[in-house]
């Protein structure tokens, strides 16, 4: 029995991991189609994308793989969701800007743009709650914080976004309204997504009595 709920729990933390992925995906695909700004990261795929003639979905899987490599001077461990993450993510938002058509009206990329992000709180919690390893970039983040103790992942995070955005405006990536938007909702979202989504560790097992 006990085999059996280890099996049943793994599946469901699984499954969870798999769809909060497809469902970043579709976020990023959503903000992409409002054409009212994206955040830091996808500033960047963006912009590698406008310069490479790569897909938008190859550029944050490839970006994925880059930074996971970074992991190893930091000494950080990838889990399996942190291998999904690079490779899903990718799949599944480039799947999205297939079915997804650009928005025209104001109002429709206004709808996308706040639903877009909506969905990526959500997702967030989802692959953040199935506890099966953190995705590339947020590992660079916590990596670095515990490499440099006078680093905190508040600053480390602030210091790797700021440095992509710029980046990626460089080269062309979107930023607007909805990359504000998306800076001051997507903390309070995934915190407010993510008690509800945290797949509960196992309980203890109680001593056996003699």
């Amino acid at each position: 029995m006990r085999e059996s709920g280890k099996t049943n729990r793994f599946g469901r933390r699984f499954v969870q991991l798999q769809l909060g992925l497809i469902l970043y995906g579709l976020s990023m695909a959503l903000l992409i189609r409002a054409h009212l700004g994206l955040d830091p990261w996808d500033v960047f795929h963006q912009g590698v994308s406008e310069r490479t003639g790569l897909s938008f979905g190859t550029v944050v899987i490839i970006t994925g793989a880059v930074v996971l490599l970074l992991w190893i001077p930091l000494r950080q461990r990838p889990g399996l969701g942190t291998v999904s993450n690079v490779v899903v993510i990718g799949l599944a938002a480039d799947l999205a800007l297939r079915l997804v058509p650009d928005a025209g009206a104001w109002w429709l990329r206004g709808a996308l743009a706040v639903g877009g992000i909506l969905l990526n709180g959500f997702a967030t919690a989802l692959y953040i709650g199935a506890r099966m390893g953190p995705g590339p970039r947020d590992g660079l983040m916590t990596g670095l914080a515990r490499r440099f103790p006078w680093l905190s992942i508040r600053l480390a995070r602030t210091a790797v976004e700021v440095t992509v955005l710029a980046l990626g405006w460089l080269l062309g990536g979107s930023v607007g309204v909805a990359t504000v938007l998306y800076a001051l909702g997507i903390g309070p979202l995934t915190q407010l997504f993510l008690p509800r989504l945290t797949v509960p560790e196992p309980a203890p097992r109680e001593p056996a009595v003699a």
